[in-house]
């Protein structure tokens, strides 16, 4: 949900972020009119309530001939504030939805666009180039014995892998790594749970244009999540935070599961496009004024992550239809995949400024040295990816080596028992 006063005050600017997503203006028309309507509703039900409350006295205080009458007219206005509450449940229902289409105020420098459209910001590293045929990364694995899909999909269908062995353990040294770099960065180590309700998958944004991404489990109302931002987000829901000594930072460790419609041919050999993950994904709760400068905070967590494992990669600001609903600004970082000859996306970090925390009720008090007034002010939500399963495929392809073996980073080999190469199983 956008700020209703924004909405109300200064529709002009909420019509130019919808264009620059490639949404309708119209949406925005819709959510005045049907915000005028509730509001109109209410005040309705408001007024016929005083005047049923004031019937009652006056009945209460009638002589016995009149009584009759007046009882006959407080029913008629029994009926009438009725109809006037149906009516504000109706009122409030279609203002809901007319306010739900309308995604989070973009920041203004936002590339305009689709997903072609973003704009490159830095690369770092040259694209790693062999003196051999490089193989991709489900050939390294299997020769590693780190990847088994074909024994994935015999269990559990089509895009579900099994790691073994060295994959297993290069997967979790890169969650450990990545959880090390979070305490040492101030977060708060978490392990969620990833199974939500409606409620929280609602307030993060994830029930509108990527619903159909999302594994539901009907009989139980809840949901998968695919990504711990979205506990993290539910974490402190309802809640007003004291943010008087600085941001609360965590660090979420989950598996997560995606549906990945839509994507049937695409990625389909190896790891990088599968319905089950594990992710390191840090969430951030900050005021609106920090949150900019928090955004930036985390990506330099995650490029030092990636310099740190030898990659290559390149930082994009992501186009403004590109973007998600709750987002008001994406960043992500795209590693190079020698064999496919392309950057692919390894990290996003969003900042979703208040949009998050007005659907989920999330406040802080704003001290009085800081133009506090005492009233409470919704925060702004942060949230990045600083470590996935989908980083093995980077890792083996620019480190392999022409039988097959793949250097480890050095940065991991403490959490591989001092392993420095990967060598194939005979």
């Amino acid at each position: 949900m956008i700020d209703l006063t924004l909405l109300r005050d200064n529709p002009d600017q909420v019509k130019r972020s919808q264009e620059k997503r490639g949404l309708s203006p119209d949406t925005v028309d819709a959510a005045l009119a049907a915000d005028h309507d509730r509001r109109r509703a209410i005040t309705t039900f408001e007024e016929l309530r005083a005047d049923q409350n004031a019937h009652g006295k006056l009945v209460a205080r009638a002589p016995k001939d009149e009584k009759a009458a007046l009882v006959a007219q407080a029913k008629e206005l029994s009926d009438r504030v009725k109809a006037a509450q149906h009516a504000v449940g109706e009122a409030e229902q279609a203002a809901e939805a007319a306010l739900a289409a309308i995604e989070n105020l973009v920041i203004d420098d936002v590339p305009a666009g689709g997903e072609a459209d973003f704009v490159t910001l830095r690369t770092h590293g040259e694209p790693a180039s062999f003196d051999f045929e490089p193989r991709d990364h489900l050939a390294l694995g299997e020769m590693l014995g780190a990847i088994d899909m074909e024994r994935g999909t015999k269990v559990s269908g089509s895009r579900f892998y099994f790691l073994t062995g060295v994959g297993a353990r290069l997967e979790y040294a890169l969650m450990s790594l990545a959880m090390q770099r979070a305490l040492d960065a101030g977060f708060i180590p978490m392990i969620p749970p990833t199974l939500v309700r409606p409620e929280v998958m609602r307030g993060t944004g994830f029930l509108g244009q990527h619903a159909a991404e999302i594994y539901h489990l009907p009989e139980d109302d809840l949901y998968l999540v695919g990504t711990s931002e979205v506990p993290l987000a539910g974490y402190h829901m309802g809640e007003i935070l004291d943010l008087a000594a600085g941001a609360k930072r965590y660090a979420g460790w989950s598996t997560c599961y995606r549906r990945e419609a839509g994507s049937y041919g695409k990625d389909t050999r190896g790891i990088i496009r599968v319905h089950q993950f594990n992710k390191l994904e840090m969430f951030v709760y900050t005021t609106p004024e920090d949150a900019e400068a928090e955004h930036l905070r985390l990506v330099a967590l995650q490029e030092q992550m990636l310099q740190d494992l030898g990659l290559g990669y390149r930082v994009i600001d992501v186009a403004a239809g590109d973007l998600g609903s709750s987002a008001a600004r994406k960043y992500d970082i795209e590693a190079w995949v020698p064999t496919q000859g392309a950057y692919r996306e390894l990290t996003s970090t969003s900042n979703c400024t208040t949009y998050q925390a007005r659907r989920l009720d999330i406040r802080h008090r704003p001290a009085a040295e800081d133009g506090g007034t005492g009233r409470t002010q919704h925060v702004a939500t942060l949230n990045g990816t600083l470590a996935t399963t989908r980083w093995i495929v980077a890792i083996l392809e620019t480190h392999q080596r022409e039988d097959g073996s793949v250097v480890v980073p050095e940065v991991l080999r403490p959490y591989l028992g001092g392993l420095e190469v990967l060598e194939p199983i005979a």
